[in-house]
């Protein structure tokens, strides 16, 4: 009778158990989500704060197996949209409504945490031993660290899921414990399906060309400079020149010191036909735009304005502080 009773509270203490979620159990059950989607939608919208700014956009994230994405940013603060396209050929970032796009020899997302692309975010969980767990209210906190290579500021995130381990919450933090990127789920789908078509790059070139053609586009003109807030120390502004023709309506700031650099601007054009501008390098997300950047280079448009910012001697993280730093102005009609 003993035996019998004693076997009965092991096993009644195995089965209260077996319901309880650990670490180890939420990122199995996380993993299972998201390696067994075929294709997954996820749509909502993210913050990203710097200094008092905050740069809110509405994001909507396709996946389809074999490393297919289509990620759709639109700044709510202008309606301007950037697409981050990547398909067996490469990867693209294009902006419908200059009927551009930039082409990348990257590995993105895998070379880099994204806060908005699930593998990223299950791999940056699976890759943190120490990664840990937080029942609050029967939903859960992951806490891990995160891999932001051009971005050493951001050093860990939070996971939030409801009870059935359904991702609701991305917080990225960095290392002062302050919230550098929010993002908030509002749908997500691991059923998805999509056409064959869908990542192709083709599909994005009729659907740019034909905005293009409904839409009367005007540029305008720069008439003063934009500068940074930003400019390292012991560096100083050292000449302004501005280039206005029939072609080119340009402005090249030069600054020089210990952290020498160089900052083209000119007003942002439409193509005429769809343009693709090859790039050796990665996307790069900013406070307010999608940049290209290569080894020594970055290049970005916001507010109608194009940028080129290059320096021998910076850093990116350096080179996206200054670049994060640009005060924004109307161009003049």
């Amino acid at each position: 009778m003993k035996k019998i009773i004693a076997l009965s509270l092991i096993v009644l203490f195995m089965c209260c158990g077996c319901g309880k979620m650990d670490i180890n159990k939420a990122k199995d059950e996380f993993k299972n989500k998201v390696t067994s989607s075929k294709g997954y939608l996820l749509k909502g919208t993210m913050e990203i704060y710097n200094n008092e700014d905050t740069f809110k956009y509405d994001i909507v994230v396709n996946y389809k197996k074999d490393d297919n994405y289509k990620v759709s940013m639109i700044n709510q603060n202008n309606n301007h949209e950037q697409i981050i396209l990547k398909n067996s050929e490469s990867v693209y970032v294009v902006t419908p409504s200059l009927n551009k796009s930039f082409k990348f020899e990257s590995e993105w997302p895998d070379n880099s945490s994204q806060s908005y692309i699930l593998s990223s975010l299950l791999n940056d969980v699976l890759n943190d031993e120490k990664a840990t767990l937080q029942e609050k209210d029967g939903n859960y906190v992951i806490t891990s660290t995160v891999n932001y290579p051009h971005n050493k500021s951001l050093v860990n995130q939070n996971l939030y899921f409801d009870k059935d381990m359904n991702l609701k919450e991305v917080n990225v933090y960095d290392s002062n414990k302050d919230v550098k990127i929010k993002v908030l789920v509002k749908t997500l789908d691991y059923k998805a399906k999509y056409k064959d078509d869908y990542f192709e790059l083709s599909t994005l070139i009729d659907e740019s060309e034909e905005k293009t053609q409904e839409e009367t586009k005007e540029t305008g003109s720069l008439e003063d400079a934009i500068y940074p807030l930003y400019v390292p120390t012991n560096t100083y502004l050292k000449s302004e020149d501005k280039i206005n023709d029939e072609q080119t309506d340009r402005t090249i700031l030069t600054f020089n010191g210990d952290k020498s650099f160089i900052l083209v601007e000119e007003p942002a054009t439409v193509s005429k036909e769809f343009e693709i501008i090859p790039v050796n390098g990665d996307p790069l997300l900013l406070t307010d735009s999608v940049a290209a950047l290569s080894d020594n280079s970055l290049s970005w448009t916001s507010d109608n304005v194009d940028y080129y910012l290059t320096s021998s001697n910076l850093s990116t993280d350096e080179l996206m502080t200054i670049a994060s730093s640009m005060g924004n102005v109307a161009l003049e009609k």
